[in-house]
Formats: C-alpha cells, structure tokens, sequence
C-alpha cells in the first residue's frame, strides 16, 4: 500500500506530452523495464527492457544497458528531452545507473 502511495504522489507532479515524454522505470528483483510515455495519448512511444535478454552480470549493469537502449530508441524517435518518472523507488542505485546510462547518450531531464 505504502509503494502505491509514493508513486502516485510522484505521478501526480509529472506529465508527459508528445514532445517531451515521461521516462517511466520499473525495477522488480531480477528485471527493469523503462519506458517512454505519451499521457496525453495514453500510449507508450518506445520501451527497452531486461525480460528476454541476454544480459548477464549485476543490476546496476543491467540498469545501465537498458539506459542506454531507451536513449537510443528515444534518439531514433527524434526525443531528446523527457521527464523522469522514479515511480516509488528513491533515485538511488540502479535507478541512477539507468539515468546516468540515458544522459551520456543524449537525454535531457
């Protein structure tokens, strides 16, 4: 109940717009899922995660590839800015591993 609460109290600060989305991240045990939303719409325009991959070794470095994919994806859909959505994670650990991955690629938030 807690975690429902803190993400949407994040939620509720943040929108994303055609043109600059919002970065939504999830992070379970074993997988993170990041993907670029369109609230106007309600439809997500791009998303990269670690289900199905190949992706060995620790989280953080697990975060930061999928960091680096959604910039690139995000890249390709002609997006350089987008909000970030932490959901009820702190912005912490892997959550800063994926967003310091998605700036060096070229992201702005």
């Amino acid at each position: 109940m807690n975690k429902l609460m803190r993400a949407k109290r994040t939620r509720a600060k943040i929108h994303g717009t055609a043109k600059r989305p919002r970065l939504s991240v999830f992070v379970s045990n074993r997988h993170i899922v990041a993907q670029l939303i369109d609230d106007d719409k309600g439809a997500t325009i791009v998303y990269a995660t670690t289900v199905g991959s190949n992706l060995t070794g620790a989280m953080k470095e697990k975060a930061a590839a999928v960091g680096t994919e959604i910039a690139k994806k995000a890249k390709a859909a002609k997006i350089k800015q987008v909000v970030f959505d932490r959901g009820a994670k702190l912005y912490a650990g892997r959550l800063s591993a994926l967003a310091d991955a998605a700036r060096k690629e070229g992201l702005e938030f």
